[in-house]
C-alpha cells in the first residue's frame, strides 16, 4: 500500500493548478521563505550540495532553495509537479519527479539536505513519511519539517473553535473541485479577512494580537489568504502532532540534534541524520 491517498493528491493538484502563486506579492513569498527557513543551516551545506524538496507543490519554496544549492530534486505525486516545471522552468539545477514520498526516486543516502514543508501530515502514515525522507539523507545532512501542530500552546476556547473548523473541512473537502473553489473562497472573505482586519486594528493600537485566530494572516496578502482557506478546508486528510510527537516521529527516523523555530508557523522543526 502506497503512502500517500488518492483523493488527497487530487485535490492539491487542483489547489497548485488554480494557484499557482504567480500572483503572490515577490516581497510576501520572500518573507514567508524566511519563516520557514529560519532554522536551516544554509551556511553548513557543503559546496554544491545536492537535496530534495518533498511534495512540491507549485514550487514556491524551490524558486528560493535552487539559486543556493548545486541541485535540487523537486518531488510531487500530483499534476502540481507540472506547475513547477513552469514556473521553474529558469533553473538549469532543478530536477522534477512525479512520485510520492515513498517512492525510492533517489538512492539512499545521497542527498545533502532535504526539506517537506506542509505535507507529511497529508499522508496516512507520516512516521514512515519522515523516515522514507531521512533514508535519502548522507549522515549528518539536515532535514527540515512543518507539520501541523495540534494547539498544544494555545487555549482550550481556540482548540474548540478549531474543532468546528474541523467539521466544516470534513465537508468542504468532498465538494467538486470548482465549488471547493467557490466555498473556500467565501470563507476567505467573511472568516479569513474580517479576523485578519480586527487583528490589524489592535495591533495597530498596540494591543498584542496572537491569541486571535488567523492573526498570523495580519501581514500577509488576501491571495494568501484564499490559498491557505483553500489548502485548510479543501484537503480530505489532516492529521496534526505536538511537539513531543513530532520529535519521537524524528528521533525514529534517525535524525539528531532537534530544533523547533519558536516562531509561528507552528511546527517547523529541524533534525539531522544520525
Amino acid at each position: 500500500m502506497k503512502n500517500f491517498d488518492r483523493k488527497t493528491v487530487k485535490s492539491f493538484g487542483d489547489e497548485w493548478s488554480r494557484f499557482d502563486q504567480s500572483s503572490l506579492p515577490e516581497e510576501e513569498g520572500f518573507q514567508r521563505f524566511e519563516e520557514y527557513f529560519g532554522i536551516f543551516p544554509w551556511a553548513d551545506l557543503p559546496e554544491n550540495s545536492q537535496g530534495f524538496d518533498m511534495g512540491c507543490g507549485s514550487g514556491r519554496w524551490a524558486k528560493y532553495v535552487a539559486p543556493r544549492v548545486g541541485r535540487l530534486h523537486c518531488i510531487d505525486p500530483s499534476d502540481a509537479i507540472e506547475v513547477a516545471k513552469i514556473s521553474l522552468n529558469n533553473f538549469a539545477n532543478v530536477d522534477f519527479h512525479c512520485a510520492s514520498v515513498d517512492q525510492q526516486i533517489l538512492p539512499f543516502a545521497s542527498q545533502d539536505f532535504g526539506y517537506s514543508l506542509g505535507v507529511l501530515h497529508h499522508v496516512p502514515d507520516t512516521q514512515a513519511a519522515i523516515t522514507s525522507c531521512a533514508d535519502l539523507l548522507k549522515s549528518g545532512a539536515p532535514l527540515l519539517l512543518y507539520l501541523y501542530y495540534s494547539f498544544e500552546n494555545r487555549s482550550w476556547w481556540f482548540r474548540i473553535i478549531w474543532r468546528l473548523s474541523d467539521i466544516l473541512r470534513r465537508m468542504i473537502c468532498w465538494l467538486p473541485h470548482c465549488l471547493k473553489k467557490v466555498v473556500t473562497d467565501l470563507i476567505a472573505i467573511l472568516i479569513y479577512l474580517p479576523l485578519v482586519t480586527l487583528s490589524r486594528v489592535f495591533e495597530y493600537f498596540g494591543f498584542d494580537v496572537t491569541a486571535i485566530p488567523l492573526s498570523y494572516y495580519r501581514n500577509c496578502s488576501f491571495y494568501t489568504m484564499r490559498t491557505d482557506a483553500r489548502d485548510r478546508f479543501g484537503t480530505p486528510l489532516e492529521h496534526r502532532f505536538t511537539k513531543g510527537q513530532i520529535t519521537s516521529m524524528m528521533e525514529n527516523s534517525g535524525l539528531v540534534d532537534i530544533k523547533f523555530s519558536e516562531a509561528a508557523p507552528y511546527w517547523c522543526v529541524i533534525g539531522f541524520k544520525r
